[in-house]
């Protein structure tokens, strides 16, 4: 894939993260900031891209042109869709968008079924599907040794998920954090809805939207996203890739929502943010720890059957 059309899949995803035109502005400072680090991280200018895309100075027609190969046509389709599907499913804006998009890119309609998957993806309860799923805690009186193992086996599946080539694996690691988030308040007493795990992660600083685009977007700088085939063992070794970023949140957001859910959920904003950042310092220190069993999980995953993980976790 040429440079010309890394930068053309990064730009439509930005144009994707604000069709809708409702992003808050803590979640536009998390993107505005997250397109710094990757340029930092490849060379590219994206801080630019960022700011053409907010003064509407790229176009749909623009961003198409440079697509040259059907490969990148339909890995730029992917994150599009699932930059849409981060925070939710789509909006009607966004649907307008996405239709615009395949037909720019001249694509058929297994895109559409790809738009589909993700919509499916994305309207999955936080609530467990499954008895096998729930914490084994009695209500208010949870055994904290049982939180603390599946928090662990929660991080290290979505740091498996990050290792695979596949956007809509990319996109199941946010469903799942906040499928963990919400087991946590309920073993604790506190049945939560989807809106009020979101407001949870948006306060300790994690943008559903701006996660995704961070995730995908280091897969795609370190040539991983969307290859197939060999992909997988290639990327186990890439330590660009490899970063531990969805093991380190995911860690972090169970032992923050377990200290938060515990205290009564008296922890101020600002302490939810602190705690957050130093537990997530601490999720990064233990990754290395943890890579091999990280590795191990990533080569027994069916990227195929992702909805079905995301349904039964």
């Amino acid at each position: 894939m040429s440079p010309f059309e890394t930068k053309s899949i990064v730009t439509l995803s930005l144009l994707a993260a604000f069709v809708d035109g409702e992003k808050h502005e803590r979640e536009r400072a998390e993107i505005k900031r997250i397109a710094e680090g990757l340029s930092q991280a490849d060379g590219l200018n994206l801080p630019t891209l960022y700011q053409d895309v907010l003064m509407k100075r790229v176009s749909l027609a623009s961003v198409a042109g440079e697509l040259k190969s059907p490969e990148a046509r339909q890995l730029a389709y992917e994150m599009a869709v699932c930059v849409c599907d981060a925070d939710g499913t789509q909006s009607e804006a966004e649907r307008m968008f996405l239709a615009d998009v395949r037909t720019s890119l001249g694509l058929d309609a297994s895109a559409a079924a790809f738009s589909q998957k993700a919509e499916e993806i994305a309207a999955v309860p936080v609530a467990a599907t499954s008895a096998a799923a729930s914490v084994p805690a009695a209500p208010n009186s949870p055994d904290t040794a049982e939180l603390d193992k599946s928090i662990l086996n929660a991080a290290i599946l979505n740091g498996a998920l990050e290792l695979l080539p596949e956007t809509l694996s990319t996109m199941a690691i946010i469903p799942l954090q906040m499928k963990l988030v919400y087991r946590i308040g309920k073993s604790y007493g506190y049945e939560l809805d989807s809106g009020h795990v979101k407001d949870f992660l948006a306060t300790v600083g994690v943008g559903l939207t701006s996660q995704y685009l961070e995730q995908a977007g280091r897969k795609l700088l370190g040539g991983l996203l969307g290859k197939v085939g060999g992909g997988l063992l290639r990327g186990l070794g890439n330590q660009a890739v490899s970063s531990g970023m969805s093991f380190a949140s995911t860690y972090a957001l169970g032992h923050v929502a377990k200290r938060y859910y515990a205290g009564g959920r008296t922890l101020s904003t600002q302490m939810l943010k602190d705690a957050f950042s130093g537990v997530v310092k601490e999720g990064q220190s233990l990754q290395t720890q943890y890579l091999p069993a990280i590795q191990e999980k990533a080569r027994t995953l069916d990227a195929g059957k992702v909805l079905s993980l995301v349904r039964g976790a």
